[in-house]
């Protein structure tokens, strides 16, 4: 099912939660919604799903206008964090639920619903477990029963909603994988939510970054992390550090001295880089600092380096650099960034 949204607007008491955002999300893509709180991403899973209204704008679910359907006539399949499993209910029961409650013209038989809930039962590897209840299952296990559920009503676009918030580090990272899989076999499209980066980048065929009620960036993990199209995402993705530069005469300047790269178009900008991409160098034509910390990351090193500010308090960068680089405490170093974007002002 294609999804498409035109021009949506949602206010709240006059705040615009979302304020013109217009989003394509194809047939059978897995599309996360990325951004830090009260970014709109969460409301604009609501307006999906249907739990809210827009304020102005269209959502369509193909050619058909829903902007103003219920929950039920949208048929979509909603997933969240905190599972909202039916305590009293088995397993079996609370992914049959969604099905024994429809009204008796659409109601399955109830040979049919059990071989559906069956056959969700091996989908998402729970098999046995039917008769069990929610407090005898792991945190995973049941966001697997809450995502069987979702599916049991075969709905048009799943939707979720922050969906392994609640669950430790491990068990997010095996849920990821295995709901990448659960997604290549079933081919739902699919709106997830979340303000886990990896998890967005790692799972997602498009990642929507989303800020103030807006859409900055929509591309994919290699898009937003290799070619952020805003000093918002290129701070927000990943880590990354930034400098107030000149471009002049295709040199870039910090503080009326060259650093070593070159850049079309002059003029003032912020010029940001991320740690991995800069060489320790020995040359004049750099950035140079000294170290007021380091730490090892696995097979590198994180230093932390402060660069003079004329009086002012010093900028702050962070540099990885190899294991036994010449990083000690105090001492000053000279580098280089090898990939950069400067962004006007």
């Amino acid at each position: 099912m294609e999804v498409t949204i035109n021009n949506i607007r949602k206010e709240f008491e006059r705040f615009p939660a979302l304020n013109d955002v217009s989003l394509k999300i194809g047939s059978g893509e897995l599309i996360a919604l990325l951004g830090p709180s009260g970014s709109g991403k969460t409301t604009l899973l609501r307006l999906i799903a249907g739990l809210d209204f827009p304020t102005a704008g269209q959502i369509f679910f193909g050619a058909e206008d829903a902007s103003h359907h219920s929950v039920q006539e949208r048929n979509v399949g909603f997933v969240f964090q905190h599972y909202a499993l039916f305590r009293h209910m088995t397993v079996a029961e609370n992914i049959g639920f969604g099905l024994k409650v429809r009204p008796s013209s659409s109601r399955p038989p109830k040979t049919e619903i059990r071989k559906r809930v069956s056959n969700l039962l091996d989908m998402v590897q729970l098999g046995g477990l039917e008769k069990r209840y929610p407090n005898q299952l792991s945190g995973g296990q049941r966001q697997r029963v809450a995502l069987a559920r979702a599916m049991a009503i075969e709905p048009r676009i799943l939707l979720l909603d922050e969906p392994f918030g609640a669950l430790d580090a491990k068990v997010r990272k095996e849920l990821r994988r295995w709901l990448r899989e659960f997604h290549d076999r079933t081919g739902h499209t699919t709106v997830f939510v979340t303000h886990d980066q990896e998890e967005a980048l790692e799972l997602a065929d498009r990642v929507v970054v989303m800020s103030q009620g807006k859409i900055e960036q929509v591309g994919s993990a290699d898009d937003v992390y290799d070619r952020p199209g805003s000093p918002f995402v290129f701070s927000f993705i990943g880590e990354s550090s930034q400098l107030p530069v000149e471009v002049k005469d295709g040199t870039v300047l910090f503080q009326g001295q060259p650093i070593g790269i070159s850049e079309t178009g002059d003029g003032a900008g912020e010029l940001f880089f991320r740690p991995e991409d800069v060489n320790l160098i020995d040359t004049q034509d750099a950035l140079f600092g000294k170290v007021t910390a380091s730490r090892r990351l696995a097979g590198t090193r994180i230093a932390e380096i402060d660069i003079a500010n004329n009086g002012h308090p010093p900028y702050h960068v962070e540099v990885e650099v190899p294991l036994h680089a010449p990083v000690e405490l105090g001492s000053e170093v000279r580098f280089r960034p090898t990939r950069w974007k400067i962004f006007r002002k």
